[in-house]
């Protein structure tokens, strides 16, 4: 569903991507991670027609997106980093004006608001002023809208952030259900977690190339399955091991403070990419 060949986008001093080459299957949710500036919203606004490569190709559902841009934009739908509702308007009307872009019949505008602000949960604030709305309110009224043309493709760039925890589990929730019906969805996130929860496959990005791409499982399992964490000269280490009679047996001889737990994640994508996440 997503193709990308040795994608390229250079700036007037920073190479933001160095030949990025990805595959997305139809219906995969797919999580796109990397530290703050490593090149995810810029993938993501090349991809969705924001920004254009320098060199490379990309392809959504089969049209390229700069030969065949309009054909490709009409197959996704994204939800930014930063909320960018009409907080003037009410939630029907900004999903309105969002059909209305996509030259949606009035009826048929109509039924699918209502259908999507059943599906979010938030039909009875549909007169409601945006502006009068929580941030995990307007995040789901921000899918809804991604949602309004029916594309096959969604695009989620840290579509938690700021959010509190129960916020944020309620948002995969609606992720998960949103690909269940059978869209393949693009994630960013710094929320590793969220990533190690939702995603069928994961890619790290770090400084502008792919380092490794496989499901969470597969890239925990290459580390380890146990992971000791402990001071050492006033620095934390981690040490990974196979098996937790492995871990233990060095457990016996360890002094100081430390902690034992199973390997996730973000172990990996510290590893990975040597950088520490900060949402």
């Amino acid at each position: 569903m997503i193709r990308i060949e040795n994608l390229t986008k250079n700036y007037k001093t920073v190479q933001a991507l160095k030949g990025v080459n990805l595959h997305v299957a139809a219906g995969e949710l797919f999580a796109y991670l990397g530290p703050n500036g490593s090149g995810k919203t810029t993938t993501i606004k090349i991809l969705t027609g924001l920004a254009y490569p320098t060199s490379g190709d990309a392809y959504l559902n089969g049209f390229h997106i700069t030969r065949q841009s309009l054909d490709a934009k009409r197959q996704c739908g994204l939800v930014p980093q930063t909320i960018n509702l009409d907080h003037e308007l009410t939630v029907y009307e900004n999903l309105n004006i969002h059909g209305k872009l996509f030259h949606m019949p009035r009826q048929e505008r109509k039924s699918r608001i209502l259908e999507l602000l059943d599906y979010v949960e938030i039909r009875d604030r549909m007169k409601s002023p945006v502006k009068q709305l929580s941030g995990g309110m307007k995040r789901r009224v921000m899918v809804a809208r991604a949602l309004m043309h029916s594309p096959g493709i969604l695009f989620l760039d840290e579509p938690t952030v700021g959010l509190d925890p129960a916020i944020r589990r309620r948002i995969w929730s609606l992720i998960k259900k949103i690909q269940q019906r059978g869209a393949t969805i693009f994630l960013t996130t710094h929320y590793i977690e969220e990533a190690e929860f939702l995603a069928e496959r994961v890619a790290f990005l770090n400084e502008g190339s792919i380092v490794a791409v496989d499901t969470p499982q597969n890239l925990m399992s290459r580390l380890g399955a146990w992971a000791l964490d402990r001071i050492v000269n006033g620095e934390m280490e981690t040490v990974y091991f196979k098996d937790r009679d492995e871990a233990n047996r060095h457990v016996a001889h360890q002094r100081g403070s430390f902690s034992l737990r199973r390997v996730n994640l973000e172990d990996v994508f510290i590893a990975a990419t040597g950088k520490k996440v900060q949402p």
